[in-house]
């Protein structure tokens, strides 16, 4: 039995499953059965990057003395998880009641995970900018801001929201009664995070030349410069897929998108992006940080003024008391 939400804009009869063989639903159950494997690859892909870094995760995440940046890690990546068994609940003879509470889930994910990657963006951006108090409390306020426009969107988008049950030529299916104009404003609550990660991707491409041009006479400069190399690579690649998701769904407010083949790879190419961005390359943002910095400590041992990156316990400016920072590392016996 395949299962996806289907967006209809008028109201279904309530407390009855709607059954119907009308010809008229088979391009949209054909677009929602082909669709339903995007989904489950999407699925595969995030319980996959887990198995594939659990080892690392258990050592460099769980095992340390847990942190604020911890809490954001294991957040970020176990919604990802309920992603897949929310897929899994979808298979299943639930109720109403059950189905649109999981709509409301699904379109919450984003804005309570992007808002606590933005978490983790200040404590990095914050960090290459030397713990600037200003800084600190220009990002907070973006970031907050950010994310409650987002959220009011969400919320007067969704109000009287309703899943309901139905069995379209045989194809069971869930339909959500939401008006179109309400759709839209869904997708185009991504606005208001497109601009902040533009304002952060901008404040860590300027810092990370800064820092290249002030190390370039400086002995320690090439190690500095492989951790800002580090930073500024992992923070491109969750960019780019963050750009692809912010273009699909932009791109999805056309209204000559119709139910074709094209339609299909459109958003089956959103929901990829989507799910790379928040749930595999959204936590490596501190994994490949924390490896890394495993890495430099290796080298390290027993040498004195070694370069590397930490998260560290620091003062008022930290982020729950984790911060990450490129520092020099001294040797504790000297």
């Amino acid at each position: 039995m395949a299962v996806y939400y289907l967006h209809i804009f008028h109201k279904p009869h309530p407390d009855m499953t709607i059954l119907s063989d009308d010809p008229a639903w088979w391009p949209i159950i054909n677009f929602c059965r082909l669709y339903n494997y995007f989904l489950v690859a999407c699925s595969t892909a995030v319980i996959y990057d887990w198995a594939l870094t659990f080892g690392q995760e258990f050592e460099l995440i769980l095992r340390p003395r847990w942190s604020f940046m911890t809490v954001l890690y294991i957040c970020v990546r176990y919604i990802g998880i309920q992603y897949f068994i929310i897929n899994i609940l979808l298979l299943l003879s639930i109720t109403d009641v059950v189905r649109t509470v999981l709509w409301y889930i699904q379109v919450w994910n984003p804005v309570i995970v992007n808002a606590m990657l933005g978490g983790i963006m200040i404590a990095r951006i914050n960090a290459m900018h030397q713990g600037s108090k200003t800084l600190f409390i220009f990002l907070v306020a973006a970031l907050l801001a950010s994310t409650i426009a987002s959220g009011v969107m969400m919320v007067i988008a969704n109000l009287g929201v309703s899943s309901q049950k139905a069995v379209l030529s045989g194809f069971h299916t869930c339909i959500t009664d939401i008006d179109i104009d309400m759709m839209y404003l869904i997708y185009e609550s991504v606005i208001f995070t497109v601009v902040w990660e533009i304002l952060v991707l901008f404040l860590a491409v300027w810092i990370v030349i800064k820092h290249f041009r002030e190390l370039q006479q400086s002995p320690t400069g090439s190690t500095i410069g492989d951790c800002f190399t580090i930073l500024i690579e992992s923070h491109t690649f969750y960019f780019l897929a963050f750009v692809t998701m912010t273009c699909f769904t932009l791109g999805s407010l056309a209204p000559n998108i119709t139910n074709t083949t094209e339609r299909l790879i459109y958003f089956g190419v959103w929901a990829i992006a989507q799910i790379l961005q928040m749930f595999v390359l959204g936590p490596r943002l501190i994994l490949s940080v924390r490896k890394s910095h495993a890495k430099f400590v290796a080298r390290a041992d027993g040498e004195i003024g070694m370069t590397s990156i930490a998260f560290h316990t620091g003062g008022d400016l930290s982020i729950g008391g984790d911060a990450l920072t490129c520092s020099t590392w001294n040797d504790p016996n000297d």
